[in-house]
């Protein structure tokens, strides 16, 4: 196995840009500017993203390391998870849960823009050792939300029917490569998955998951349903490239630490999924 640890780790990168940029292109070819924007001029839903994403969030993750007996590299790994929050592929659960998917455009970008602007200060705050520069976060960044979304953005203004038909293909392609990376995720981490049980790691994500989901769906007052929707499932997904950037940045770290980060893949997937299908149940009985 030593020896297909390299194409494997080649495929994992490869697969992981797939499968995030793919879901903003195919929500970017869906939508026109003006319904990407809309969600910025919602004050409310911008303040409740800010609080819950960068302060609730990080402070719950703080919080779980303090209380449950986790070694030091898992909590490293979930204090890097807190501070990330907003995995590209939102829009495909947001659409699973019946959303409004002309605010997902704003929660990824008020997130994207929230961790460059936390983590070269967080990170060295909450973990002491490791230290990162804003374009270490800035380039995954770029590369699998701002690119991929304004591509399909102006494939869509430009050419409306070939979006049409093109939409489904990128839709396809990045649920292949989900599929793929849980696969080759297995591949190269199950031994390290496997010596996780028993430890709390998972419990933890989990918990922290399902604490600040429910609280950003259940608490913030004055928006929609679908609203809600969006803004709980943008805390339900992370964000893997940014927060595994600074491990790969220091030498000698314990692996445990970039486990417990990967292991956010499946974790998270079950859990948005397990938030969707709540989310989608609530939109059924929402007023229209």
């Amino acid at each position: 196995m030593e020896g297909m640890d390299g194409p494997l780790a080649l495929a994992l990168k490869v697969l992981l840009v797939i499968f995030m940029a793919g879901s903003l292109l195919e929500m970017g070819l869906g939508l026109s500017v003006t319904e990407a924007l809309k969600g910025l001029r919602n004050a409310r839903f911008l303040a409740h993203g800010v609080l819950f994403a960068f302060v609730l969030g990080p402070l719950l993750a703080w919080l779980l390391t303090r209380v449950l007996p986790l070694a030091e590299p898992y909590a490293i790994g979930l204090l890097l998870l807190g501070m990330t929050p907003c995995a590209p592929f939102l829009p495909t659960m947001v659409d699973r849960a019946h959303g409004d998917i002309g605010y997902a455009p704003a929660m990824l970008l008020l997130c994207a823009v929230g961790t460059l602007a936390l983590m070269p200060v967080g990170v060295p705050l909450l973990v002491p050792g490791l230290a990162v520069d804003a374009w270490t976060i800035a380039r995954p960044l770029l590369g699998m939300v701002l690119l991929p979304l304004l591509a399909g953005l102006a494939v869509f203004r430009a050419a409306p029917s070939f979006a049409t038909v093109v939409r489904p293909v990128a839709r396809r392609v990045s649920g292949i490569a989900a599929v793929g990376l849980l696969a080759v995720c297995l591949l190269l981490y199950g031994r390290g998955f496997a010596s996780t049980f028993g430890t709390f790691a998972i419990g933890a994500q989990i918990l922290f998951l399902a604490l600040l989901t429910a609280a950003g769906y259940a608490i913030p007052q004055g928006l929609a349903q679908a609203q809600r929707s969006v803004l709980g499932l943008g805390l339900c997904t992370r964000n893997l490239g940014a927060a595994v950037a600074p491990l790969l940045a220091v030498a000698g770290l314990d692996q445990r630490a970039v486990v417990m980060v990967v292991l956010g893949v499946p974790v998270q997937i079950a859990c948005s999924l397990a938030a969707a299908a709540w989310f989608a149940r609530d939109a059924k009985r929402a007023p229209r």
